[in-house]
């Protein structure tokens, strides 16, 4: 994950606020949205169903949501956290109408190519570690650290989506890495922003 300096983030904000509102009309600026989000969706659905269809199924339908409703972006926060909760909300009514939530092990498919084999495999033993825990510990503590670690959101976003305040997500997310700590057997840091 990319730690970026708060004049970054603002500024990021600001040209993807921009990008929303040419969006309205004009379908290069929704691709460029598109583009810079497409990963972070993918992820978040991914980290929920546990497989990469549904995962991307529910991305496809979250950013058709996000297309039709483009014009009720308001800019008054980031459009990673607008469009992770309408990607809240597909996962909802995903679950509604299917059923309980599976394994996770296919939330990060996404491997990084310059690994070397066998960095990609314990990689990927260290995630399925993670996985199993976060399907062991409280769902809003869960949803917390996917939205913070899977979706990229800083506390603060995730905060938006989840309607919490900023220290609340904080708390969860230290609270569910220590849980993820007890049950697994990672070295888990929390990088406070």
């Amino acid at each position: 994950m990319t730690v970026l300096t708060a004049t970054q983030t603002n500024e990021q904000d600001k040209e993807e606020n921009d990008l929303a509102r040419r969006a309205i009309t004009d379908v290069e600026a929704f691709a460029e949205l598109y583009r810079r989000h497409l990963t972070r969706v993918f992820r978040y659905h991914a980290a929920h169903v546990g497989n990469a269809k549904d995962a991307e199924d529910l991305t496809s339908q979250t950013f058709v949501a996000a297309l039709e409703g483009i014009q009720s972006f308001r800019g008054t926060g980031s459009f990673a956290a607008w469009i992770l909760g309408i990607a809240s909300k597909k996962r909802l009514m995903f679950y509604r109408g299917n059923k309980p939530e599976i394994p996770l092990d296919n939330a990060i498919h996404h491997t990084n190519p310059v690994l070397p084999t066998d960095k990609a495999a314990a990689q990927r033993l260290q995630l399925e570690s993670v996985f199993r825990a976060l399907r062991q510990i409280s769902p809003e503590r869960a949803e917390a650290l996917i939205l913070t670690y899977f979706g990229g959101l800083s506390q603060a976003e995730a905060g938006r989506v989840l309607n919490k305040s900023e220290a609340a997500v904080k708390m969860l997310v230290s609270r569910g890495l220590q849980d993820l700590r007890e049950r697994t057997s990672l070295a888990l840091e929390v990088e406070y922003e």
